[in-house]
């Protein structure tokens, strides 16, 4: 045994609890720590690649020994969090899956059992490695046992290194903790003797005990007092940090050593912890250990598959005549690139039951003209429906060839997302991973990565044939699997009828793209970054000095070294400088307030002003976005590269960057409809709250009607301050807002902030009731639900973790609320575009941003559209009070 790695376990699983929060898997327990765990195992096996490791544990009742010494030993620490519990047991199913020796010994800490393995292999002439960042272990330091806190880049520290960062050799560690003491464990050490005069005195002097004995030698009479009067606490707290090396464990050098993991039982953990970016590294695991795959372990034999490769003009045409023939046909599309209006077509998968499929390829037998000529009539068949995994993209890719598809069927990834909408991955290697306990080969595997990535065209076809049709082979498992469920959960209306023919409509959205005016943005960027550079000039002259503004560090020296400002937040890494601190500090410090200043044109110049003209596309002179169906777990929509949505408009240069965006055309303009106060109103439908629907009936201000309720005045007294306040609450609210939030939000103190809510509660009585009420409905079922039906699963709700289960009960609370306004204006994109079809308008939608949509409208049809548009939103659904739409029009969206 040349080597042997000793890891901390129980404060591996601590760093990582309170380092990563509120992780959980599907039954809404805390992985957080686990996660944690693992991820340090694996990657000090891959930096050191031992042989000998263990993972040390606190045994139970582990301070027993040291509470008999010291009663007050470790008294000021809380229970440990119930969630953490479950982990640690985990924790050990990890390490026994992985071939990890692991102790625990009763009634012992694992500092001492460290020590004492530690002790023995030094003994053996082993290198010994204690993984661990707690200083009480340099007492075991040699020259054979070395520190390696991996939390600090693998840092290694020796004789040398203990010395240099304690003041005093390992062998006197021991004196030096006595002296200071130990907060984190509550040893008292001697009061004001801090570990500059500890080091200094053990130099001095050498020992504690001499210390002790040699009082009058000490300089200083108070340190002469206390340590006449703390005598005996010195000598108790010696007795607490000192590590017993004598603790039994099995002295064999078979039961440190690495055995090969069971790669069955950790996919069977990472799966029901919900790891699947744990669960994609087993593979590559099973060939290091030089082990079968996780299927070649279960004997999970696949069945005969035939893969199909069209090599010329007469399989094609047979093919066709085959698909013509079938109620639904599975569609996969590969192409050169992930985004559909820069990827050029290489071939298409087509299947329609398991286990069989064919891969249409591009090819010098089978040209691209041949394939649209034969495809194009199948693909615009409206009897037969198409489906694949995000379809949308496949959708688009083959627009760009001429081909449109009449009838989309089905789509995965949406199925997918309605079922599980709080959950993150959607991705069709997760789906094969969750549903079948199988991997596929990606595409990076095929054609590599950096210089000598290959292009999809340099492939061998049979290899990309396989590719294709594997995965078109695994979208029809997948539908098979996934529609059954979307009836039996009472969610096929919301998939058939909203959003299926959403996703269309979305695709032509998407093509119709966005035009921008890039010369006004030019000269945009020239005038923000003149105001940058006279900011910079004033932060300088602020500071006393030039430096890198955007360096968080040099910022913190700045602030909180040479200028003395007391910071206010302190983190991980140093002192903090984020916006919340600047905001905190910038009425009594001007250079907070320029900082702020800064930051925001500098990230409009570097987000928005400089970034979207890169986004144009050079054949439309167009932006165009992908707007994602599958990533809220609301159901709002979500614009990507760019993300359209985000354009700020609340200040003055964010609007100017509105101002960027008109019609392509002379003669036409912007029409923009939002929603007036939807989330609002919707609260009014769902509480019923008499008080609430009556100002929404009397069509009052509801902001200005709160604030008389709250403040109880008349509504014509009400104060613009008091409005403003009102206006916060009433959205808070909304959002599970406490006390404490609103405090910060209004800036005023948390008692007054209490009292406003609960005010609020009084005023509006059944608003508590319904909030009270969704939350109790989700604890019962798990689950919040919208208008129409739509699914988010809450099994945090449960959770034993207090900041988990309070972020629970605020999405109980908002999603019915949220969801149902991404519903109801999902429901008014698709009937807004029927009747586009209908009348034959020229109008097109544009965006859509959470309760507004934007048209590119010609001059002509102006008045034709305000009416269509304003009159299908407000009727799209009758709740108990009436939805109100505005309308703006203008020649650029600010305008609008």
């Amino acid at each position: 045994m040349d080597k042997i790695f000793i890891i901390d376990a129980s404060g591996y699983l601590y760093r990582s609890y309170f380092a990563i929060r509120e992780m959980t898997n599907s039954k809404g327990e805390s992985t957080n720590a686990l996660y944690g765990f693992i991820r340090c195992l694996m990657k000090l096996i891959k930096d050191f690649q031992p042989t000998h490791l263990v993972s040390v544990f606190d045994g139970p009742r582990n301070a027993i020994k040291r509470t008999t010494i010291y009663a007050d030993y470790k008294a000021h620490r809380q229970e440990m969090p119930k969630d953490l519990r479950t982990q640690i047991v985990w924790a050990h199913q990890f390490c026994e899956l992985m071939g990890i020796a692991s102790l625990n010994v009763p009634e012992v800490e694992a500092d001492d059992t460290m020590a004492s393995v530690a002790r023995w292999a030094a003994e053996h002439n082993s290198q010994v490695y204690l993984c661990s960042s707690d200083k009480d272990m340099c007492q075991m330091v040699s020259d054979k046992i070395f520190m390696l806190n991996t939390f600090k880049d693998n840092q290694i520290m020796g004789v040398a290194e203990v010395e240099k960062q304690f003041g005093v050799p390992p062998h006197k560690i021991v004196d030096f903790l006595a002296i200071t003491g130990d907060a984190s464990d509550n040893v008292p050490g001697l009061a004001g003797f801090g570990p500059k005069t500890a080091a200094d005195l053990l130099q001095k002097f050498g020992t504690l005990d001499y210390i002790l004995d040699h009082v009058d030698e000490v300089p200083g009479k108070k340190k002469q007092e206390t340590l006449l009067q703390d005598r005996e606490k010195a000598l108790i707290s010696r007795e607490l940090v000192t590590v017993d090396v004598n603790v039994a464990f099995p002295k064999e050098f078979q039961f440190f050593k690495i055995k090969p993991p069971s790669i069955i039982g950790l996919k069977e953990l990472y799966t029901q912890m919900n790891f699947s970016s744990l669960s994609r590294d087993l593979d590559q695991m099973a060939s290091e250990h030089h082990l079968p795959s996780y299927e070649e372990q279960t004997h999970m034999e696949e069945e005969l598959k035939e893969y199909h490769l069209i090599s010329n003009e007469k399989e094609l045409r047979e093919l066709v005549e085959l698909l013509s023939k079938q109620a639904q046909i599975c569609v996969k599309v590969q192409s050169t690139d992930t985004h559909p209006f820069r990827t050029h077509l290489s071939g298409i998968g087509f299947g329609f039951k398991s286990n069989e499929a064919w891969y249409v390829p591009i090819c010098e037998a089978l040209t691209l003209e041949t394939i649209i000529e034969v495809l194009k009539p199948l693909f615009e068949n409206s009897a037969l429906q198409f489906y694949g995994h995000n379809f949308k993209s496949d959708y688009q890719i083959l627009q760009n060839y001429g081909i449109k598809v009449a009838h989309i069927g089905f789509d995965t990834i949406l199925a997918s997302y309605l079922l599980n909408s709080h959950g993150r991955q959607h991705s069709l290697e997760h789906l094969i991973s969750t549903l079948f306990d199988k991997s596929k080969a990606n595409i990076q595997s095929l054609v590599g990565k950096g210089k000598k990535q290959l292009s999809i065209h340099e492939l061998p076809l049979d290899k990309i044939c396989d590719f294709c049709c594997e995965e078109v082979d695994y979208i029809v498992q997948i539908k098979n699997a996934l529609e059954p469920q979307l009836e039996k959960r009472g969610l096929s209306s919301l998939f058939f009828d909203l959003e299926l023919p959403l996703l269309p409509i979305l695709a032509q959205m998407e093509r119709h793209g966005i035009f921008i005016d890039t010369r006004f943005l030019q000269n945009l960027s020239v005038e923000v970054m003149k105001e940058i550079r006279e900011l910079e000039t004033e932060i300088y002259a602020l500071a006393g000095e030039s430096f890198n503004i955007n360096s968080p560090k040099q910022l913190s020296q700045i602030l909180f070294e040479k200028l003395g400002i007391k910071a206010p937040k302190k983190t991980a890494t140093g002192l903090s400088t984020n916006a919340d601190v600047l905001e905190s500090l910038k009425e009594a410090y001007p250079i907070a307030a320029k900082l702020l200043e800064y930051r925001t044109l500098e990230k409009l110049r570097s987000t928005y002003i400089d970034a979207l003209p890169l986004e144009i596309n050079p054949v439309t002179q167009r932006i165009h976005c992908n707007f994602n169906q599958s990533v809220t777990a609301t159901g709002r929509l979500a614009s990507q590269e760019p993300n359209l949505q985000n354009i700020p408009v609340r200040t003055e240069i964010g609007r100017k960057i509105r101002e960027a965006f008109r019609p392509q055309k002379q003669g036409w303009s912007y029409l923009a409809a939002d929603y007036s106060q939807i989330e609002l109103r919707l609260l009014a439908h769902l509480s019923e709250d008499p008080k609430l629907m009556q100002a929404f009936e009397t069509k009052s201000d509801v902001h200005t009607y709160t604030a008389s309720l709250i403040f109880d005045v008349p509504l014509g007294e009400v104060t613009r301050e008091q409005r403003y306040q009102a206006k916060t609450v009433n959205f808070g609210i909304l959002y599970g807002q406490q006390a404490f939030g609103l405090s910060q939000e209004l800036k005023i103190d948390v008692k007054t902030a209490g009292a406003f809510i609960h005010t609020y509660f009084e005023r509006y009585h059944d608003i508590k009731k319904f909030i009270d009420h969704s939350k109790e409905i989700a604890r019962q079922s798990g689950r919040a639900v919208t208008l129409l039906g739509r699914e988010r699963l809450i099994p945090e709700i449960n959770s034993t973790n207090g900041m988990i289960r309070s972020a629970a009960e605020r999405l109980a609370v908002n999603m019915p609320i949220q969801g149902s306004q991404a519903d109801i204006i999902k429901l008014a994109m698709i009937e807004i575009n029927q009747r586009l079809i209908k009348e034959k308008k020229s109008s097109f939608m544009i965006l859509q941003i959470h309760d507004e949509l934007i048209f590119e409208v010609p001059d002509n049809e102006i008045e034709e559209m305000r009416f269509l548009v304003k009159e299908v939103m407000e009727n799209i659904m009758q709740l108990k009070i009436p939805l109100i739409v505005d309308i703006h029009v203008g020649k650029n969206w600010k305008e609008c």
